[in-house]
Parts: structure tokens; sequence; C-alpha cells
């Protein structure tokens, strides 16, 4: 044994010599147990856990737990929580040997040999959970987060385990040391118990949320739980009567039903409580009753039977029978005015929706002879789990890949619905573009428009239980930066930053190229370097003076204005000159002396087509038809200034370098967004007046800050409104001159430091 398994050498001095006989009775009887719920397995793969459980009993053998019971008691105890959901041989074995490999040195070649490799492997996911630590550190918590959720990804088994493993030590919390308590517990709550809640394993999440709350904050756990005690006492009379009730009208229609009650779970009563500012006393829906029938047609029967009893209290009633939440989980809810007025809830299911309502995933072990059932299962474990891969495979980092995850993991939804009536479900708050990502990638990265039960609506608007969605798309749209501020998917946030990053990289490229080309020619030399065999040796000999890893990179730097053009052209032209190749005296006149004085590397024309590789600065938000120049900020690409714009005079005196000719194209792709003050005489539907004078000049209001001074006989608007160039703009001022109440409307002035809107 001590070939494949060294004892742990921090361990190993707190190993008794002996195991004292009562706590290997003990772990023996514990064993026994478990053996006896082994009922649904075969022979041969109890036999299975027999042997995993002779191997965990050897690598744990002398080593006790903080409560002094033999350490085995643990990974049985783990392993029995998964045969209540039926799990397989392999997954009780690793269940059983889930420490062993971290404790006590046990090899993974050792595990496949004794177990077999699917075991081994299960074991070794477990084991490199294990090793997480869930720190305070937003970047630290955020890459184990990353890694747990993979690791489940490639086998929902691990988590399973690993939630069993978490619960009992949640429930033996109380022998560790207090000072653990906090950390372990807020990690389960906000870890944990949401994953749990997501794969549908509602009986797991429930407890796992309670005994966070019991450890988290022991004082109000402790008063709660006296109050519901008192409650339950005082209201047992009222119980018993909403049940003879209940029971005798279900007898007289002839179901067949299981009614068993419902109590809320304390931390569902602290929160509700906390978030709503309640007291105790005002939480009315404290007790439920779950009616289980036979058929999903009896769910419907029982429901219109129980509101010719009790009266239903409106906007309460819920079918998530027909629309399934996204974890699978589907009942009828109700909630009613029993007696006394005390709301009542109900819950009306049948049997594998009451399996997949408190089982989840798992429900693919407890009704795997039902094929259906099954399907169902593996779907709703890995429909999410694969969402997970996807973003993953877009977002290295950590932080982000949190990001954009944590709200997917929690439960509320809104339903809604394609124009072929298909049903997605999303998180509440989320809008027509997490939709169009929903239903493909593409789809969200070319939306334009959008309607909703037929009505023409903006992209960022918020989805309601119901909503009929059609997306609109067009080739020459693409994800717009402003749309991270408002969609609430994972997998939205992912494919816009993906997309994004991709478009500036290939962008900047493209600018860093055409700097260099016209650096060039400035230079005497009528074009850049081809990228071939021929001019290898020249590149490489750049890159070693630059300091980039190829030319891809060195272009986008100096597209990102990292790097200078004028410099890495000198140098570029002094390799060619050592090569033979000599600049053209006439070009060099000709590009030095055509340029403005002030500008050093020639002119780039701008049409509004060039998206994340140049900004249009806010300070004067310049337009077609203004004198601009281009300043290359350090790693934020190219920004336009108009020439009087009084921060680019700032730049210009301080960074004359980094300043590059730009021209406005004679065929402009867009419009441009620009600020003008209105001054207004107060007055009921002067707002309006403004805003259709806007209309009929035909420009698109994009914002409008109104102030918060009180009230006065005039005010000041300032608007940011979008036109095609500077004409456009003179004819909405002219329009709005006309117009009645208007005292003044002007552009806002850049020359100075106005704050911009």
């Amino acid at each position: 044994m001590s070939a494949v398994m060294p004892k742990n050498p921090k361990a190993s001095p707190n190993r008794p010599k002996a195991l004292d006989p009562a706590a290997a009775n003990a772990a023996a009887a514990s064993f026994a147990v478990l053996e006896a719920q082994l009922g649904y397995l075969n022979e041969a793969d109890t036999d299975m856990v027999r042997r995993a459980y002779k191997y965990a009993d050897e690598a744990h053998l002398g080593q006790m737990r903080k409560s002094g019971e033999p350490y085995i008691t643990h990974p049985i105890a783990v392993a029995g929580l998964c045969t209540e959901w039926k799990l397989d041989a392999q997954a009780l074995a690793a269940a059983l040997l889930h420490d062993a490999m971290e404790d006590w040195g046990i090899t993974k070649k050792a595990l496949i040999e004794r177990c077999g490799s699917p075991v081994a492997e299960l074991v070794d996911g477990l084991t490199k959970l294990e090793k997480l630590e869930f720190n305070t550190r937003e970047e630290n918590q955020a890459e184990s987060f990353r890694k747990m959720l993979l690791a489940m990804a490639r086998d929902v088994r691990v988590i399973l385990i690993k939630l069993a493993d978490r619960t009992h030590n949640m429930r033996t919390m109380s022998d560790m040391p207090r000072s653990k308590w906090g950390r372990i517990a807020s990690e389960t709550l906000e870890i944990y118990a949401p994953i749990a809640h997501r794969l549908g394993l509602n009986q797991i999440y429930r407890e796992l949320q309670d005994l966070s709350f019991k450890h988290l904050l022991p004082w109000r756990y402790a008063v709660l739980s006296k109050a519901v005690s008192r409650a339950r006492n005082r209201r047992r009379d009222l119980i018993q009567k909403v049940q003879a009730d209940v029971e005798a009208i279900f007898a007289q229609a002839h179901m067949d039903v299981r009614i068993s009650g419902r109590e809320k779970t304390l931390y569902s009563i602290y929160k509700k409580m906390d978030e709503k500012h309640l007291s105790f006393a005002q939480v009315t829906d404290i007790y439920g009753f779950r009616v289980i029938v036979p058929s999903v047609i009896d769910c419907y029967t029982a429901l219109g039977l129980l509101h010719q009893i009790y009266k239903p209290v409106p906007g309460k009633f819920k079918d998530h029978i027909a629309i399934a939440k996204v974890n699978g989980y589907q009942s009828l809810h109700t909630t009613l005015v029993g007696p006394s007025g005390v709301n009542v809830e109900f819950q009306m299911r049948t049997e594998p929706m009451h399996l997949v309502a408190e089982s989840g995933v798992a429900a693919h072990w407890l009704y795997k002879e039902h094929e259906s059932a099954s399907a169902q299962s593996e779907r709703l474990g890995t429909q999410w789990l694969q969402s997970l891969l996807d973003i993953q495979k877009e977002t290295r980092d950590a932080a982000e890949f949190w990001d954009h995850v944590k709200v997917d993991l929690f439960p509320d939804a809104v339903y809604v619905f394609t124009p072929k009536s298909q049903i997605m479900a999303l998180p509440r708050g989320a809008t027509v573009v997490d939709f169009a990502y929903a239903i493909h990638s593409r789809i969200g990265d070319h939306a334009m428009a959008a309607r909703i039960n037929g009505d023409q609506v903006p992209l960022r608007t918020e989805l309601k239980n119901g909503d009929v969605v059609e997306v609109i798309t067009a080739p020459v749209s693409a994800p717009n930066p402003a749309w991270l501020g408002f969609v609430r998917t994972g997998r939205a946030r992912s494919k816009i930053r993906h997309h994004l990053k991709t478009m500036a990289q290939t962008e900047s490229v493209d600018l860093g190229e055409k700097l260099l080309s016209q650096a060039m020619r400035a230079e005497g030399i009528h074009q850049l370097p081809a990228n071939d065999d021929a001019h290898h040796a020249l590149w490489d000999k750049l890159l070693r003076f630059t300091g980039n890893r190829n030319r891809q990179d060195l272009l986008m730097d100096i597209g990102l204005g990292k790097r200078i053009a004028t410099i890495v052209a000198k140098r570029l032209t002094a390799l060619l000159s050592e090569m033979g190749q000599k600049p053209d005296a006439l070009l060099m006149t000709r590009e030095r002396f055509t340029a403005h004085e002030s500008i050093s590397q020639g002119a780039i024309i701008l049409d509004g087509s060039e998206n994340a590789s140049v900004v249009f600065s806010r300070c004067c938000r310049p337009l077609p038809g203004d004198d601009i120049v281009g300043y290359l900020g350090r790693g934020e690409g190219l920004a336009v200034h108009t020439r009087d714009c009084a921060t680019a005079r700032k730049l210009e005196h301080k960074d004359s370098e980094r300043f590059i000719g730009v021209e406005w194209s004679d065929e402009l792709t867009r419009s441009f967004e620009t600020s003008i003050n209105v001054t207004v005489v107060n007055g009921k539907g002067v707002l309006a007046r403004v805003a259709g004078a806007m209309a009929s000049a035909e420009t698109d209001i994009v914002h409008v800050d109104m102030g918060h001074d009180t009230p006065q006989d005039t005010a000041e608007l300032k608007f940011v409104i979008a036109v095609r160039d500077t004409a456009h703009l003179d004819q909405v001022l002219r329009h709005l001159k006309r117009t009645p109440s208007v005292i003044t409307a002007e552009r806002q002035s850049h020359k100075s430091n106005t704050p911009p809107m």
C-alpha cells in the first residue's frame, strides 16, 4: 500500500497509531447504512462500491474529523446523499474516494488500476475542485469559479458529488472553528446554492441556503426560527382545516392525489423581509401545500376544484407547465385566501414533474427507465453548461467570464416568443439584443431594429412575459459598444465584447497600414515592402527594432497610437537603403510640402464607417463641414477634433508629433452627433414644440438634459442630436429659432473647456 499511497506529511503527525474500536464500529455501522441504500444497483455495481469503500477506508485509516468521528464517515455520508439521486456505481465510488487523492497522495494511475478509468477521472475532477480556494479577491474567485464550471461541463456528476460534499460539510459546520464559518457559508450562498438551483436541485438549494443563513447570521436565524415555530403552533388548527377541506373536495371528485404541506424556508422568509422591508407578521405566504396528481390534465382539474373552495389572489396564478422554467421546473402555482384571511399557496404537479422539481439534472438517474424524463433532464443540464463553454471560448479573462455568468445563475426569468411561436427563456430585465443573441450570434451581430407584438421598438427595450419578438437584421449593422450598457445575459455580453475586440484589432491594423504607407511616401518610398519571403529579413530587422512579435502587431500598434508612424517609416527607409532601394526625391518633396505645416503624416479620409478605430471626440463633436485634425492617443486609436477645439489645441502644444491630417469624404455613410443649447420661455408643451421642430428638420434627438434648477421664467435645454453635416445643423437651428417660445438656439461652443454632454 505504501508504494501507491504515501502519507501526507502535513497530516501524518495527527494520525493515531491505532484506530479506537468504538470509532471503527461507527465507521462500519455507517457503511452498513449506505449498503442498505444500494438496492437499485445490480450485484456487480454494488461490489464496485464495496471495493471503493475498502480502498477509501485504507486511505483514511486513523484520520479523524473535528467532531472526533473517523474521517471515513464523511465520504460515506457524501455517497449516501448521492444514493438519494440514484447516481450510478462510478459516481458512488468517486464520492467515497473524493478526498483520497488530495489527502493521502493516491495517484491517478493507482486509482485506474483499482477502480477503473471513469472513477479515476471523476476523482481527478473533484480533486481539482478541492484545490480551489474562493478568496474574497474577485480575480481569484473568478478563476476558481471558471475552473469549476468547466469541470462540471465535462461531466455533470462531478458537480453533483461536489454539491453532496458541500451539503454534508455545511450540516457538520458546527464542528468547525467559528472563524471559518463566515467564509465557507458566504461561498456556499454565493456560488454553490445558485448552481444547485440552476441545475434544478431544489431540495439541496433550499438546504444550502438555510445552512448558510444559520452560520452567517446565527442570531437572526435563531430569532426567526423561534418566530416560525410559534406561528406554526398558532396556525396548526388553520392548516389542518385547510388540509381537511382540500382532501374532502378531491375525495368528492374521486381524484387520486397526494397532498403534502410545504413551509417557506427560513432564508427565503428572511430575504423577503429584508428586500421588502416587512415585519415577520407581514409575511403571509409562509405555509403552502403541494398536490401531486396522476396526469397533466389533472393539474388543471385540481386548480379548478381549489378555486371552488377558496378565492384566488389576483395576479398570483403562474402556469409553469405550459411554460417551464429555465431549469426545467414545471408546476401550476396559485395563491388562495384561506380561513381567517390567511394566504395559502398551492402547487399542482405530476410525479415526474415533482421528481425534476426536486432533483433537476439528477432526475436522469432517478427516472432513467423512462427515456423522455432522461432526455429532458440531460437537456436541462447540458443546455446551460454548453452556453458556458461557448462563453469560455471567447473570454480568456477569468474576471470577465465571472461577470458574464454570474447573472445567469439567478433564477428570475421572462418567457417570450419568436414569430414562429418558439418559447425563449431569458433573465428578467433582458432586452431585444439579449433575445437576438439567444437565437443566434449572427442575428445579434447584425440586429438593426425590432418589433414587439407588431410595434417597432428600440433594441434596448426590456422584454415582458408573453412578448412576441421579431428582430430585423441588416448586413451592414454591427454590435455597438453602447449595447454593453443594457444587455443582461452573459452570452450577449461575451459575443458583443468578442466582436468589438476582433473588429477593433482588424480596423487598427488597417489604419496602421494606411498611416505607415503615408509616412513612407513622405520618406520617398512609393509603397510598403510586401510581406513575402523576399522581404522576410527586412521585416524581421524592423520588428527587432520595434519589439513587436509580428508585422500585424506592429501595424496594430501604429493604428492604436502606441507607435509613431514617422519613426517606424524612417527606420524602414534606412533598412531599404541598406538593401539598395533609394528614396524618390520628387515624391518626397511633393508629399512633404503639400501637407499642412503642422501635420506630419499626410491625410486620412473619413466617411463615418471607421467604427472602433476612429473616435469622434465628445468635447467638440466634429461634423462634416468642420475643419478637423486627428490625434493618435497612446493605445486609444485615432481621435478626431475640430481644429479650433480647446482640448485639441492643448494636445497639439504638448504632443504635436501625434497629430495627423484628416479630411471628410465626399460620400458619408451615416449621420453624426453634435450638441446644441436651446433657451426657451417656460410653459406648457414647450418641449413638445421644440421636439416637433427638430423632427420637421429631419433630425433625431439622441439625448436631452433639462437641468435640475428650480422652475424659472426661462430654461436652457441641452440636446445631443444626429445630423448629416454642418449645413443640416444650420437648417435645424433655423427651424428652432422660428418656433414660438424659443429665445435662442445655437451649437454648443467647443472653443473653451465646456464640459460635454
